[in-house]
Parts: structure tokens; C-alpha cells; sequence
């Protein structure tokens, strides 16, 4: 903002401030993810480094498509996977043989880097590059020559393909691996062995705009989860000394309200619960309430969304994806088509002294760069929007001038209706941005206090927008006698609606059956349900139509709990046959006790009877805690509870961590039996306890 000499002056920034990089990332909000290598060919989330060069052979990649998707999702940038941990490179580098030029796609010409950078440039996209520091195909992996090697792709993709926008580095650091052959288990120093002061100055020479991300920043954080999910209270400052990639950081979401760093979070999310294609994803692609719903908890939480667009094999963002996401953005477009607050009179208490440079006007200007700010003494304000009649709205959205720092510790949302002050919402931090949706109210004036503040508060935005009223998700349960029930989801409107399911895997129509009673599912299936208007199928702005899918195993009416080596049950309710409750809130734990033994850990389960079994799944803890997470697994079977054999399936819940979905193992052939037993032979994070909220087992 520029000022006369008669001008009163702007804040002194409090705290630390965004440089021009972060602000200019603070105001793309939404951009995009390219998980793509030969993981989308092998069916895996993290190869193993041993895959050979040929997997990778797309049958129509067309990077051009996936930029058209992310521009008409609204999306700004897109960040492509250019090494993930198998070690494959994505464009020839010159200093392995284990990339694309060894590949049949383009007889080894191609190169899927310069596509993408190219195909942003031309829809008005910006460019960024994911390189894995974790590298399990490089034989020198965890001694000083890797360094050497990590850092010279690194300079290749900051030189070759013109600007980049965000470099991105993965906190997965070490484990097992192929490591050119030598198939073993190597551990690095995260804090020191990547030389990541190095690093960070490589990047500042090269591309001087680019904001780097890692867990710790420098320039952005982790928000914690991969789930889309921002927190309710979330600072911009973070403490950054003595912190390192990989580093297991409690307070990512939150931030530090007293950080000596501007490191705002990022929250990153997949269309599909993977984060690489799968074809069996297909029924799971999010719907667009739950994109939306992910949109409020993140960018209207004041963070940015990551948002992965993971391509199949053709090469290609598959339909069902960009589907969702086109209607995703023309929804969000609609409800923040029509800002409401320009036809209001607007007023605070408090007005910087009084001048019209930091007059509460400029909360509706429509203008990024001014905003309304109190007297430096001022911890406490209010900001009022008075309209000359009645107005419906459903949605308000508030933004502080960040470039001065992050400021506000708590504020309260009122309406006056019928002449009297209503609460609507009330809440803490605000910083870039705040979106709060509610049920439609009708009000004359809307007023936020900022009930406290760590120095004189600044806003620059404050609109009141009307969206239009969508049609919820349908909820799909079962209970413990297998009866599936369906329900309307909580975001619909009024009128009458019709819940119609099918039990084919096909999508739901108009012809489809409708929900009237509940559903017999004890042998497990897959349930697919959407919500139609009675008589308008087009009555629902969005919603209508869109499946949810949910896939049940057999039902555990009969199953009972055989045998466990350990359970909690002194501390709190942590008892074995938790797993099998049909309750994701309770969960098998093992004893907290110090003198606990570590893996493995099982537990063995009679299912009442022999079926013929064809996978089986577990449910991590679905209540935050990141600990006992089963990572390494078996899984047996018996005929008669006493001869075991060979396990079923053996393997590791790769990303389990970041990402605790239920974890769906097939097995290569269907086998007859009335006993299983879970093992776990190793949790998250070397710790010796065990945990599962559900078991179960699937005959389909």
C-alpha cells in the first residue's frame, strides 16, 4: 500500500512474515499432484527398487489431458513425481540407466519431465518436482557417493525444464530395499546425511521463486496426515531450528503460535485412497461433497491443498476422476460467484487513526493488498457488514493481511436476525484465509468480533456469499447381524429424496432399487448407493447421482475370539476381541507395560465355520494416535485351529502411517478355512506394541 506524507502509518510486522515466494504460494491455494512410475504398473504404492525399466511402458500418455483436468479443476500448478522411492527416473537422466530411457515407452526417447513442464506452460499452469531423497534402487544408497548422485539430479531438474514453482522432498528416509542387489535394510541420519543445507542453497541459486517443501519447510510443512484434513487451529510459525525432514513432529497441523519461522502448512490429499493408480480404486474415487469437504478443512483452514490426480496405465487422468473434479470446481465457482458483503455499509469499532487507508471499507473492496487495521494498543475490535434489507447467506469468508504477520488468536461470527444478535460460529486462528459454512440464515447485518488478538488485528477480506444447497454423501453401515442400512447424508435439501443402491458393483440409476429396510449382507459384497430427487433428477445442484461405494467382508456374528499373546486391559480397554466389534472406536492393543515383549504379535479368531476365503484386511487405529500401527504383517489360516503352514499373504502396509486406511490383501489363490491368525512382525517406528481396530475377512 502506498501512502501520502499526511498518511497514518501501516503495523509494524508482528512476528515473522511470508517472503514473496510463500505469499505468492498462500495465494494459489489449490495445486496439484502427479503420482506416476512404474508403481502404476505394478499395482504398488511403494516399489521396492528392483522393478525392472520395462514395467514402465504407458500405452497413451498424454500430459496435455492431465494439464486440461487440473485447469478446469482450478488448479494452478502441478507438482510430478520425477523419482519416488523405487529410485525410476521419469526423464533420462545422465547419471542412471534405471529411467525412462530404458523403458519401451518411445523406444527410450521419452521423457514424462519435459511433457508435463511443457503441457503446464501451455494451460497456464505452473511446474513443480517431487524427487524422493529415499532412493531403494541405488546401490550406493546410504553411503556419501548417493549424496554426490542425489544432488546432480536434483541440479537437472532445476536447470532443464524451466521454472519451477515448488520442489517437494518426501519424508520417507530409509529401510529396506534392492539397493542394485543387495536386497537388505539400510538406516541413514535424516539430520545430516542428505546434506540438506547444501540443498536448500542449490535450490535458492537455481530457482530462486521456488517454495521448497519437506515436513519441517523450509518455505512450507506437512500438515500431519494425509486425509485433506487441516487443523481447526492453525498457525502460519513454526520453530524450524534443530528440525530436519523425517523427523517425527508433533505439532504440524497446529504450528507453533510463538514460531520463529513463516512456514505455513500444506495439506495433501488423493482423489483415490492411493496415492498411484490402482484399478480396483475405481468405485473409490472421492465424491464431490467429500472434495468439498476436503476443500473447507484445508484452504478454508488457512492452508494450501495438494491435491493428487494420479494417471492410470493408458497415461491418462481416468475419467471418473476428472469427472469429479470438473464438478468439484463448477460448484465451488457457483457458491463464490456472488459476493453479497459489496452491498453492505461496513464499519468497525476501531480504525486505525481513523484514517481512510485502513478503513473497513476495504474489507469489501475486492482488492488482496488493502485491509481494514486498528490502533497499535487494540486487541479487541469489531467489524461490521449492515445491509438495507434482509439477505440469505450460508457462507462467510475472512482473510488478515499476513504479509504483516499472523495476529488473531480467536474470534466470534454473529448475525442479527429479527433485531437481535445470534451466534453462528466462533473459533481461533483466521490467517490467509477462513471459510465457515452454515446453514442458510436470514440476517439484516453480520458482525466478527476478534475477541483476541497478539497485536492490533488486520483484515483484508470479509465476504458473504450465498452457495447453493447440496446433496450430502449417503452413509453406508452394517451391523453385527450383517444387515447393511443406508441413510441421506447431513448436506441435503429439504425436499423428499430417494436413497437407491445396487449390489452388482454397477453405478446406482433411476431404475435402480430404492432403500426402504434394511439389507441381509452376512457373506459380504460390495454396496454401491446415490441420492436422487423423487421425482427431478435434476433437482440437486451436485450430489445427485454420485455413488458411494462400501465393500463388506463376511460378517463376524459367529466369529469368537480364540487366542491372543497380549492385550491390554489395566490402562484401558485395549482386549483382543476389540478387532472383531464391528466398532472402529475400540481397538486390540497390546500391553503398555514396559516389560512388554516385543514382535511378533498375533491374535487367532475362529470364524464359526469353513469358508472359502479369497483376502483379508486390516483397520489400523482410526483415532489419531500414531502408535502401534502394524507396518510388517502375516496372515494364516487353518481347517481345524491347530495346523497353520505357510502364511497366506506376507508383506508390509507401505505409507500406513501418513495414510491409515483399511489395508485390503488378496491372496493369490481362495483357500477353505474356519481359523485365522493375524500376525504383526513389526509396528510403525521400531515400537514394540501391536494394535487393530478391525479384521476382517472377505469370501467375494
Amino acid at each position: 500500500m502506498t501512502h501520502t506524507a499526511h498518511s497514518v502509518s501501516e503495523p509494524s510486522p508482528y512476528g515473522p512474515v511470508p517472503t514473496a515466494r510463500q505469499l505468492a504460494q498462500h495465494r494459489r491455494e489449490v495445486y496439484g499432484f502427479i503420482h506416476f512410475t512404474t508403481n502404476t504398473f505394478t499395482d504398488k504404492e511403494w516399489g521396492f527398487g528392483d522393478e525392472r525399466p520395462e514395467v514402465f511402458n504407458p500405452t497413451d500418455l498424454d500430459a496435455r489431458q492431465w494439464a486440461s483436468v487440473a485447469r478446469d479443476a482450478g488448479i494452478k500448478g502441478l507438482i510430478l513425481t520425477c523419482k519416488h522411492h523405487d529410485g525410476f527416473c521419469l526423464w533420462p537422466s545422465a547419471y542412471t540407466e534405471h529411467s525412462v530411457k530404458n523403458s519401451p515407452w518411445k523406444n527410450g526417447k521419452g521423457d514424462v519431465v519435459r511433457e508435463l513442464s511443457d503441457a503446464c506452460l501451455e494451460f497456464g499452469l505452473e511446474f513443480g518436482v517431487y524427487l524422493s531423497p529415499w532412493d531403494r534402487n541405488h546401490a550406493q544408497y546410504g553411503r556419501p557417493e548417493y549424496i554426490t548422485y542425489f544432488h546432480q539430479q536434483l541440479r537437472e531438474l532445476l536447470t532443464q525444464y524451466g521454472p519451477i514453482f515448488e520442489v517437494w522432498f518426501d519424508g520417507a528416509n530409509g529401510g529396506d530395499g534392492y539397493y542394485g542387489g543387495a536386497c537388505e535394510t539400510r538406516q541413514i541420519d535424516a539430520a545430516t546425511y542428505y546434506g540438506w543445507a547444501e540443498i536448500r542453497q542449490l535450490v535458492r541459486e537455481l530457482q530462486p521463486n521456488a517454495i521448497m517443501f519437506s515436513d519441517i519447510g523450509p518455505d512450507i510443512r506437512w500438515v500431519g496426515n494425509e486425509s485433506g484434513v487441516g487443523s481447526e487451529t492453525t498457525w502460519c510459525r513454526q520453530n524450524v531450528s534443530g528440525k530436519y525432514p523425517g523427523q517425527a513432529i508433533p505439532n504440524l497441523g497446529e504450528g507453533d503460535e510463538d514460531g520463529t519461522d513463516w512456514v505455513p502448512a500444506e495439506t495433501d490429499v488423493s482423489t483415490r485412497p492411493g496415492w498411484f493408480f490402482h484399478e480396483t480404486e475405481n468405485p473409490q474415487v472421492k465424491t464431490v461433497a467429500k472434495f468439498l469437504e476436503i476443500y473447507y478443512q484445508s484452504v478454508g483452514r488457512g492452508t494450501t491443498l495438494l491435491l493428487n490426480l494420479p494417471p492410470d496405465r493408458r497415461g491418462r487422468i481416468h475419467e471418473i476422476d476428472a469427472e469429479r473434479l470438473r464438478k468439484f470446481r463448477m460448484v465451488l465457482d457457483s457458491t463464490f460467484a456472488v459476493d453479497l458483503a459489496p452491498q453492505a455499509v461496513a464499519s468497525a469499532s476501531n480504525t486505525r487513526g481513523g484514517a481512510a487507508d485502513f478503513s473497513p471499507t476495504h474489507l469489501i473492496d475486492g482488492q488482496v493488498d488493502t485491509y481494514w487495521a486498528a490502533d497499535d494498543d487494540v486487541r479487541v475490535a469489531c467489524v461490521e457488514l449492515a445491509f438495507s434489507k434482509v439477505i440469505r447467506f450460508n457462507h462467510v469468508v475472512f482473510q488478515e493481511h499476513v504479509a504483516l504477520g499472523q495476529r488473531i488468536q480467536e474470534w466470534l461470527l454473529e448475525a442479527r436476525i429479527d433485531g437481535s444478535w445470534k451466534r453462528l460460529e466462533i473459533g481461533t486462528t483466521i490467517g490467509y484465509k477462513r471459510i465457515l459454512r452454515f446453514e442458510t440464515v436470514l440476517a439484516d447485518a453480520v458482525r466478527l468480533t476478534i475477541v483476541r488478538s497478539k497485536a492490533c488485528p488486520t483484515l483484508t477480506t470479509f465476504g458473504v456469499y450465498l452457495a447453493p444447497v447440496l446433496a450430502g454423501d449417503p452413509i453406508i453401515s452394517r451391523d453385527h447381524q450383517g444387515l447393511v442400512s443406508l441413510f441421506a447424508g447431513k448436506d441435503r435439501q429439504a425436499q423428499e429424496i430417494r436413497l437407491r443402491f445396487t449390489q452388482d458393483r454397477s453405478a446406482p440409476t433411476m431404475d435402480s432399487p430404492v432403500f426402504e429396510r434394511p439389507i441381509s449382507l452376512s457373506r459380504g459384497g460390495v454396496v454401491r448407493a446415490a441420492m436422487f430427487a423423487a421425482d427431478n433428477p435434476d433437482a440437486f445442484v451436485i450430489g445427485e447421482g454420485v455413488p458411494v461405494t462400501k465393500r463388506f467382508g463376511l460378517a463376524k456374528t459367529h466369529w469368537r475370539l480364540v487366542e491372543t499373546d497380549n492385550e491390554e486391559t489395566a490402562v484401558y480397554d485395549g482386549r483382543a476381541v476389540n478387532a472383531i466389534d464391528d466398532d472402529v472406536d475400540l481397538l486390540w492393543h497390546t500391553e503398555w507395560s514396559q516389560r512388554q515383549p516385543g514382535h511378533p504379535h498375533y491374535i487367532v479368531i475362529d470364524l464359526g465355520a469353513e469358508e472359502r476365503l479369497t483376502a483379508f484386511s486390516y483397520l489400523p487405529r482410526q483415532d489419531g494416535i500414531q502408535v502401534a500401527i502394524v507396518e510388517r504383517y502375516a496372515f494364516y489360516v487353518s481347517r481345524d485351529g491347530k495346523t497353520w503352514g505357510e502364511p497366506m499373504a506376507k508383506g508390509r502396509f507401505d505409507n500406513i502411517l501418513a495414510n491409515p486406511l483399511e489395508q485390503v490383501v488378496p491372496f493369490a489363490t481362495s483357500v477353505l478355512a474356519r481359523y485365522i491368525k493375524f500376525v504383526s512382525l513389526s509396528s510403525i517406528l521400531n515400537q514394540p506394541y501391536a494394535s487393530a481396530a478391525e479384521i476382517n475377512v472377505f469370501v467375494d
